[in-house]
């Protein structure tokens, strides 16, 4: 069992996964995840596309009721709930209209006193979905893309290409193989922690496997999907995807903490907590838990966790590899949802595309045009080795709230800032709402 500096690919499927397993079990709201949610948009109003989809879940909630904002009571909670699923260190920032709660736990740095900040920069694995999602979808009210356009049209290389809108891609439901579910990298990883990871390498690596499902027959959250609109983007623009980042979301929202770095770099803007991960990739590709004795002995504090700050995210690109700060990623939470960043028409069928990854459990976890929705909250998680993140902005009733932690996932497999961001949910909706 690896134990040497390693990170793991699963991740940024995994925050999905757990979000959705998280929200389903949340009394009001839960967490929007990494990526983990439904598909196709509600309404075909946009200029765009002419493609109608279905969507059972409205763009706007009626407001739910509120619970009295009690500071200290969530700092508690917020404390004790960072100590239970053992992170070196924590942030969260709440706001509501009764409150602002801004708090910290623990070390950037094991076994030291630096505190962890609300100025620190962390990966935030798949919510740079959101920044690329967002992308295609301005490049679609510019007329330059439609939804219903197949992928085809633009690589021809795809499989079942044809077949596959952009729509689907966005949504998770085009069943294109995911490529960090495959050996081929969880083991590269595991040897070559430091590689440069070109896209269409990445994407070359999920080609070599059969889709999971005719093109929308199904859900699969897929790096593969989002890479692709990466890779799209730039053809249609001639711009690389930071050039892109910066004009069309960074600039406008005032951004000053947010960055797409380069594929060579693996370095992070000061200042920075260092992130933390247990076990190497191939050991918890198909289970992100630990084995049993491992998990009792990182409980018992003699596992030590790996330092995978300086791994390269180049295998994430444009799914997930992006930089952001805690009051950065309020504010794209909240652009994401009150239409800052697209068009009144486009932005209500991204909000109302918003549907169950499985039609048999409504209630449960949601996805839609590169964003989640679990209860009230809107938004995306996201998970890198070391790293986890958690973006929700409420519209109808002024709720943001943004956890990050720097160590995922944890022993048992688990993502801490859910975790984290579940238990702040629960204070702050009144059960009943």
């Amino acid at each position: 069992m690896a134990r040497n500096k390693q990170v793991s690919v699963r991740a940024t499927v995994a925050a999905v996964v757990a979000a959705a397993v998280a929200a389903t079990v949340s009394c009001s709201s839960g967490p929007p995840s990494p990526a983990i949610s439904s598909t196709a948009p509600a309404s075909s109003t946009a200029p765009a596309s002419s493609t109608p989809t279905s969507a059972t879940t409205p763009a706007t909630a009626a407001p739910a009721a509120l619970q009295p904002f009690d500071a200290a009571n969530l700092r508690a909670d917020f404390e004790r709930a960072a100590k239970d699923v053992l992170v070196p260190g924590a942030v969260v920032l709440l706001e509501t209209p009764e409150g602002t709660l801004s708090a910290s736990y623990g070390t950037g740095v094991r076994g030291s006193d630096r505190p962890v900040t609300a100025e620190d920069h962390v990966r935030v694995g798949s919510v740079t979905k959101t920044w690329t999602t967002t992308v295609i979808l301005q490049l679609v009210q510019e007329g330059k893309l439609a939804l219903d356009d197949p992928v085809s049209k633009y690589r021809p290389d795809v499989p079942n290409g044809g077949a596959i809108t952009l729509d689907q891609m966005l949504t998770m439901r085009s069943g294109l193989f995911n490529y960090t579910e495959t050996l081929e990298l969880n083991t590269a990883m595991d040897k070559e922690p430091q590689r440069v990871w070109q896209p269409e390498e990445l994407i070359a690596l999920a080609f070599a496997h059969p889709p999971y499902f005719a093109p929308g027959q199904g859900f699969h959250y897929s790096n593969t999907n989002t890479v692709l609109l990466g890779l799209i983007a730039e053809k249609i623009e001639g711009k690389p995807l930071a050039t892109l980042f910066k004009e069309r979301i960074f600039e406008p929202l005032g951004l000053k903490g947010t960055v797409f770095p380069e594929v060579s770099s693996n370095a992070v803007p000061k200042p920075h907590p260092q992130g933390y991960f247990y076990g190497d990739n191939v050991l918890t590709m198909t289970n992100p838990a630990l084995p049993e004795d491992m998990q009792k002995e990182a409980t018992a504090g003699t596992l030590a966790p790996n330092d995978v700050t300086d791994v390269n995210p180049s295998w994430a690109w444009a799914a997930g590899s992006g930089i952001s700060t805690a009051a950065d990623l309020k504010t794209l939470g909240e652009a994401l949802i009150n239409g800052k960043l697209l068009k009144p028409e486009l932005q209500q069928q991204r909000l109302d595309s918003v549907t169950p990854t499985n039609p048999d459990n409504p209630t449960g976890a949601s996805y839609g045009l590169g964003i989640a929705k679990f209860g009230n909250l809107y938004g995306h998680t996201g998970e890198l080795p070391g790293f986890n993140t958690f973006m929700g902005s409420d519209p109808a009733n002024g709720v943001t709230l943004v956890v990050w932690t720097n160590l995922a996932p944890t022993a048992d497999g688990k993502d801490p800032a859910v975790i984290i961001a579940r238990s702040l949910i629960d204070k702050v909706y009144s059960p009943s709402s």
